[in-house]
């Protein structure tokens, strides 16, 4: 491995001798060790993701993770008698993962080397190397989020509500509306920056301006009674979406300076970026001020111009625009322009929000 490996986003176990001792299909009496207990939640804490690739009975081995009280700990997960490259393959494909970002943990030479030939970028390890798993650099991010902590939930969510989408009857709108959908908009604290850095980092398509905000960045604009720095969080009666956007914005006499508005891609379907958008502007009407809004276009964020646009942001001029500060490399930047009015809530969603105007 190199001195600073790619993060392992899944790790992959084989069942016998590796995962637990024992052949089940020898002796019933196969044993999880504490140790190997230990691992699964270290890695599961860290928010890597775990499945299995074994050759077992189905029914018969998951009954013993169940059993084992572990079984929830594995998403996806392939136990069958085909190859184990085949159940790796279609896991990566079920979480939309690069075959990089999976470990592989078997005791056989032989399902490794199989695997290896048929999806080389993943990476292989032997069931002796299993217990110290969480020392090695590839399982250790540096920060690990709220979100990181619920990843394995979140993905268990995500499964269930598509299972439940792919069976219901009716249009989109009344498939969300029975979602129960809850949108939480809060203002920043220390303990979010993380959060919030990530998304700016992560989000391409659904991002603004394309600016990555630094964590000194974000925690100097906390201290500065101008800015807001507004996070959002999305949960629906299967349980968490997670952190889902962030929002950057300054205060003038005249006019709200949105900086920076992203929103994970995740939740497009849902249209929480539209309410996001709906939202601010009624606050901002609330507040008798104009929206300055910053947009650069990137070769990905074509669809935050087009949600700009459909919630009335316009390239008309204004005396407040010239008020907003352009800094050395924001030259490429648009500013947009709207006069706020009153808008509606949801119909989709509920939403949970401070009022900007008690700062105004």
């Amino acid at each position: 491995m190199s001195g600073n490996p790619t993060l392992v986003k899944c790790v992959v176990w084989d069942l016998d001798n590796t995962l637990w001792h024992g052949t089940l299909l020898e002796d019933e009496d196969v044993r999880l060790s504490d140790e190997m207990r230990k691992v699964i939640t270290e890695l599961d804490s860290r928010g890597i993701l775990q499945s299995v690739a074994s050759k077992n009975d189905h029914d018969h081995a998951w009954r013993r993770l169940q059993e084992f009280g572990v079984a929830e700990y594995f998403v996806v997960p392939q136990i069958g008698w085909g190859p184990k490259s085949d159940s790796i393959i279609k896991i990566a494909e079920e979480l939309n993962f690069a075959h990089a970002a999976i470990a592989f943990i078997d005791d056989l030479p032989s399902e490794r080397a199989e695997v290896t030939f048929h999806a080389p970028d993943v990476r292989c390890y032997p069931a002796e190397q299993a217990p110290s798993l969480a020392e090695f650099a590839e399982f250790s991010p540096k920060t690990v989020t709220v979100d990181a902590r619920r990843r394995r939930q979140m993905y268990q969510a995500s499964f269930r509500r598509e299972t439940e989408k792919q069976s219901f009857k009716g249009p989109d709108e009344d498939f969300l509306k029975s979602l129960d959908l809850v949108l939480s908009i809060t203002r920043a604290t220390e303990e979010d920056l993380s959060r919030v850095e990530e998304l700016t980092l992560r989000t391409s398509q659904m991002n603004a301006t394309g600016v990555h905000y630094p964590d000194d960045v974000l925690r100097d604009l906390l201290t500065d009674d101008k800015h807001e720095v507004l996070t959002m969080s999305l949960t629906d009666r299967f349980g968490p979406h997670g952190a889902v956007g962030v929002m950057l914005l300054e205060r003038h006499p005249a006019a709200w300076h949105l900086k920076l508005v992203a929103t994970s891609c995740r939740v497009v379907s849902f249209g929480a970026g539209a309410v996001i958008l709906n939202w601010l502007i009624d606050q901002a009407a609330q507040a008798g001020v104009h929206l300055v809004a910053d947009f650069r276009p990137t070769e990905r964020n074509r669809m935050m111009d087009i949600a700009y646009r459909f919630a009335g942001f316009t390239d008309q001029s204004c005396q407040c625009v010239h008020h907003t500060s352009v800094k050395p490399g924001e030259e490429k930047i648009q500013r947009l322009h709207m006069v706020p009015e009153r808008r509606p809530a949801p119909t989709t969603m509920r939403v949970v929000s401070p009022e900007l105007t008690d700062r105004a």
